[in-house]
């Protein structure tokens, strides 16, 4: 069984008890514990239930490679499912959960899926989902959706808090281990500024577990020099409980800091994202011992031999009373020593290799009286829910059982892979490693910023070295490297001296034994959280899955929480073999941030709740608030849809607003509009390019009505250009697309034009801009007085800078509502008040508000078109009848060549009409015209679909846009349009400019 020693746990306090529960059980353990540390402790070696089969999983590991131990902590608020009980710190009151199981952890429903594995096996699921297809909807969907996902989703608010950091620092040093805090040192002796991120609670690393001397003194107490050091420099941070989760180009570095997680009661946010700019980063990550692959290595009980000696040196637990030790390297030994050292026994240690002579650590093994059995493995684990004995063969046979040991605990070995994770997010490459079977990062081949200098470098274990003179020298070099490349003349200290053991040659071994059957195979597990065999990785490669990506896809392997940090590369050992390939043809798949999974509390900060989304209010909002405005969200602005009165509905308020506009004075707030200066002497040109019409030759004083499209051809925006001057022009954008215009503008002049002399401002918010819209507009401004808006003096399509009542203010003569419209910019601290001016003037000529429901009415009843109601991502302007807008006198401009495709050009697309309701009702809003027919899944075939549709109180009856096949040609045509509520509603094509076709009220 599991129990507490009575020695060792060099990280407890034993003075400090720590009560807690698993499964609603009262059990206990030490301050310095980590849950999983204290389930042992207490002999709990079920932690959980796999994914697939449901079959029962213990603690494998010892850190963020765990792929058994996720349980759900905490309740209520404070619930959060899927947590390693190998990274938790123990606290008192700390409630565990295990999961994935029904109806408990003992007795699984779901275990009945491990006698059926034979009928599904790896991509089982891709064949038996998709037939009959009449079950999907009611057996194969509901199945599916009960048995997706791992743990709880949390149902109440979070009750923690969260924020972002920003740093700045020359050399960031990820990895608190031997070898990033040898690194720190020698970065910061030379004057460098360095940030450590270590992502447990303690320094050293392995280091302390392993032993080891720098020249006469024991590594431990190197450790605690090193941390003095450091912590004495005014140049360095050290940062425990914080992961370096990614980085990326430029030396741009996500950190992840658990602040609370160990003591929930103490004050401040739980977590901290760090966002890290570095000039150089060291990626001192360590590296991870690899499982061997034999059937029942999933039993628990069954754990990685670093892992068991963690456990017993760190925490003072054993994981068992007797321990098999089975590898393939000497590394294992070591474990094998520890266990004997804390008076616990080792029946035998079962080596793959057969060695001509004995290793160090191999006579030190034998010296203790541990039996060693040479070129021998396991043929497969005895035992269900925990181990009880193993069946020994001979490795290089196919199984047959030549004895059976009696055991509680199996501590495998298949080698080490450095953590090359960070290395590779920035895009850096690898390079097999034969002599230890791995990848290691290929230093030749580091990532490197805009200067073309190196940004990254790896040391220590993670840069492939494991003897410990090995690692500090390789780190000391690193880090003095470092300085030099963040502009520091490195400080002359020399490489620190330590012994190094030499250690026999690891022998690869990606299945033991090396000729098991389908029987073993079958059993021996790969990926334990996704439940992947060797078999069905074979099986991927048998039909036709040769590319590593597609193997994990079709197998999941690889894709539970720990990313593969266990599976990763045995997987790939197995398909190359499959493949009949070295693995380094093989590949890897790719390591993608963050390295562990982090919060969403964290990747939100502090925007949840009311700054989840700061609202963006106009210079008039509070005026509109007063007045009843029913907002409307549009981008991150909050619109006015329209100004209700009392006693008065929504849809009345907006038919009176609308009826208004066309008889008497409307003002709306149209500050949200997007506005960007261009400038510089390219201006034109490149507005020709993003534009579908030509604006170079726009003259100073004038407007023009511009479409933009993406690099497809689909239309992205509209508005209206306004040239200033020679080399400025002024960019109206939709509401919602100020910020994406403006960034799509950056992104094509930083990516592909940046030679050009342009320069882009967005000043949205630095203008209050209100439209004055109906046949009054022109009396109300003349009330105002202090320019000409007449008809000569400001014709359509113009604009004027001037005085109007006393407030500086640009003029433009255009019209989104068909009626004499002017739309009047002033400073956004004078919109309140010119807001204000216009009201007083326009009492008498009938003025009221008028907010973005009637605008859409009174645009519908001209047809003009609206982004997001007439484009859905998939609309080119042909298919809206705007070919006047595409300019013929331009070579090139962004879309161009994607109209010019054969899709784009098919007569068969729909193209935009208006539709009349035949008795006088509105058409639901997305609904689609059926035609006559039915396609072999039985929908109705269709033949357009309703853009936008309201109820005109100026035409007294429903009308609508849409596009509809060949619509332009079939005026006249009644088409069906079936609604949600059961009625079939028609409706006639006819023009979509309903209201003034001549334009006459708008050039008046």
């Amino acid at each position: 069984m599991s129990t507490r020693l009575a020695t060792g746990g060099r990280l407890l306090n034993k003075d400090a008890p720590k009560r807690f529960t698993f499964n609603g059980k009262q059990l206990k353990g030490f301050e310095g514990d980590t849950l999983a540390s204290a389930l042992l402790a207490n002999d709990q070696m079920l932690v959980g239930r796999s994914f697939k089969y449901h079959r029962p999983r213990g603690i494998v590991a010892s850190g963020v490679e765990e792929p058994n131990a996720l349980v759900n902590l905490g309740s209520d608020g404070t619930f959060e499912p899927n947590q390693r009980a190998t990274t938790t710190e123990l606290f008192d009151g700390l409630q565990a959960t295990s999961q994935n199981h029904w109806p408990s952890l003992e007795f699984d429903v779901g275990a009945i899926n491990a006698k059926l594995a034979r009928f599904m096996p790896a991509g089982f699921y891709y064949k038996m989902f998709i037939h009959p297809r009449p079950l999907w909807k009611h057996v194969y969907e509901p199945f599916i959706r009960q048995a997706a996902g791992l743990g709880q989703a949390p149902k109440d608010r979070d009750a923690d808090t969260y924020e972002h950091f920003y740093a700045y620092c020359d050399v960031l040093v990820v990895g608190g281990g031997i070898a990033g805090l040898t690194a720190a040192k020698a970065a910061a002796a030379g004057g460098a500024d360095v940030l450590v991120l270590e992502q447990t609670a303690h320094w050293g690393g392995r280091a302390q577990v392993d032993g080891g001397t720098v020249g006469d003194t024991p590594v431990d107490k190197v450790v605690d020099e090193l941390l003095s050091d450091l912590s004495d420099m005014p140049n360095v941070t050290l940062r425990p409980r914080t992961m370096g989760a990614g980085v990326y180009d430029h030396g741009y570095v996500l950190g992840y800091e658990r602040l609370r997680d160990h003591a929930p009661d103490a004050p401040g946010p739980r977590h901290r994202l760090w966002r890290i700019r570095a000039g150089h980063v060291i990626t001192a990550t360590g590296a991870l011992e690899r499982p061997l692959s034999f059937a029942g290595n999933d039993v628990p009980g069954v754990m990685l031999a670093s892992a068991v000696r963690d456990y017993v040196v760190n925490y003072g637990v054993s994981p068992g009373d007797r321990t098999v030790v089975v590898t393939n390297n000497d590394d294992a030994y070591r474990t094998a020593l520890a266990l004997v050292q804390a008076g616990l026994t080792v029946p035998a240690i079962l080596d793959a290799r057969v060695l001509p002579m004995d290793s160090p650590l191999m006579a030190e093994a034998k010296e203790a009286g541990i039996r060693i059995m040479m070129g021998h493995g396991v043929a497969k684990v005895l035992g269900g829910k925990r181990v009880t004995g193993v069946a020994v063969c001979a490795q290089a046979g196919e199984g047959a059982v030549l004895e059976e040991i009696a055991c509680d605990t199996v501590a495998m070995s298949g080698g080490w892979s450095p953590v090359v994770h960070l290395w590779s997010h920035c895009g850096g490459k690898l390079l097999w490693d034969t002599a230890f079977a791995m990848f290691r990062p290929d230093v030749d081949k580091a990532p490197t910023g805009a200067d073309g200098t190196a940004f990254v470098s790896p040391a220590g274990s993670a840069n492939g070295h494991f003897g410990l003179q090995e690692i500090m020298g390789d780190a000391h070099a690193k880090g003095q490297a470092a300085a030099k490349a963040a502009g520091f003349a490195p400080a002359k200290l020399k490489a620190p001296d330590a012994d190094s053991v030499t250690e026999a040659p690891m022998a690869p071994v990606w299945l033991m034994p090396q000729g098991a059957g389908v029987a073993l195979r079958s059993k021996a597990w790969l990926d334990y959280q996704n439940d992947v065999k060797v078999s069905d990785v074979q099986l991927a490669a048998q039909e036709g899955f040769e590319s590593v990506e597609h193997a994990k896809r079709y197998t999941t392997l690889g894709m539970a929480t720990d990313q593969g940090k266990l599976s990763n590369i045995n997987g790939l050992a197995i398909l190359s073999d499959a493949l009949d390939q070295p693995i380094p043809q093989t590949g890897t798949t790719t390591f993608r941030p963050p390295y562990t999974p982090i919060s969403m509390g964290a990747i939100g900060g502090e925007a949840r709740g009311d700054v989840f989304q700061p609202i963006r209010r106009t210079p008039m909002h509070d005026w509109h608030v007063e007045h009843g405005a029913d907002f409307e969200p549009v981008g991150q602005w909050r619109r006015p849809y329209a100004y209700v009165r009392s006693g008065e509905s929504v849809h009345d308020a907006v038919m009176r607003e609308t009826k208004n506009v066309r008889e008497n004075l409307g003002l709306l707030d149209a500050s949200t509009l997007g506005k960007l200066v261009v400038k510089g002497p390219d201006a034109g040109k490149f507005l020709d390019m993003l534009y579908t019409n030509m604006m170079s030759t726009l003259k100073p004083g004038k407007c023009r009505y511009g479409l933009m499209c993406d690099e497809n051809g689909f239309l992205i925006d509209d508005g209206v250009v306004a040239r200033i001057n020679d080399d400025t022009f002024l960019c109206h954008t939709t509401t919602g697309g100020a910020e994406r215009i403006h960034g799509h503008m950056e992104e094509w002049l930083q990516t592909e034009w940046w030679d050009w002399q342009v320069y882009v401002a967005n000043v949205t918010e630095q203008y209050a801009q209100i439209a004055v819209v109906g046949p009054n507009a022109r009396a109300a401004l003349e009330a105002l007085g202090g320019m000409d808006v007449s008809k000569d003096a400001l014709g359509f399509m113009e604009w004027a800078d001037g005085t109007l009542g006393g407030f500086e203010a640009r003029v433009y003569r255009i019209s989104f509502s068909g009626e004499l419209s002017y739309e009047i910019a002033v400073k956004a601290s004078k919109g309140q008040a010119f807001w204000d001016a216009l009201m007083v003037v326009g009492e008498a000529l009938g003025v009221m508000p008028y907010g973005t429901e009637a605008l859409h009415i009174l645009r519908a009843e001209k047809g003009f078109i609206m982004i997001g109601d007439e484009t859905d991502g998939t609309v080119i302007p042909q298919d809206l009848g705007l070919h006047w807008a595409l300019s013929k006198k331009k070579d090139d401009y962004l879309g161009k060549r994607g109209h010019l495709r054969t899709h784009m050009t098919d007569p068969t697309r729909w193209q935009l009409v208006g539709l009349e309701t035949n008795d006088g009702s509105v058409l639901p809003d997305g609904a689609y015209a059926v035609a006559e027919g039915r396609n072999d899944n039985g929908q109705r075939h269709v033949q357009g679909r309703v853009t936008s549709t309201y109820q005109s109180p100026n035409l007294g009856k429903g009308i609508a846009m849409g596009l509809v096949l060949n619509g332009p040609d079939r005026m006249g045509e009644t088409l069906t349009f079936p609604g949600t509520d059961g009625k079939a509603y028609t409706a006639k094509i006819v023009s979509p400019v309903f209201y003034d076709p001549e334009g006459e009220k708008q050039n008046v």
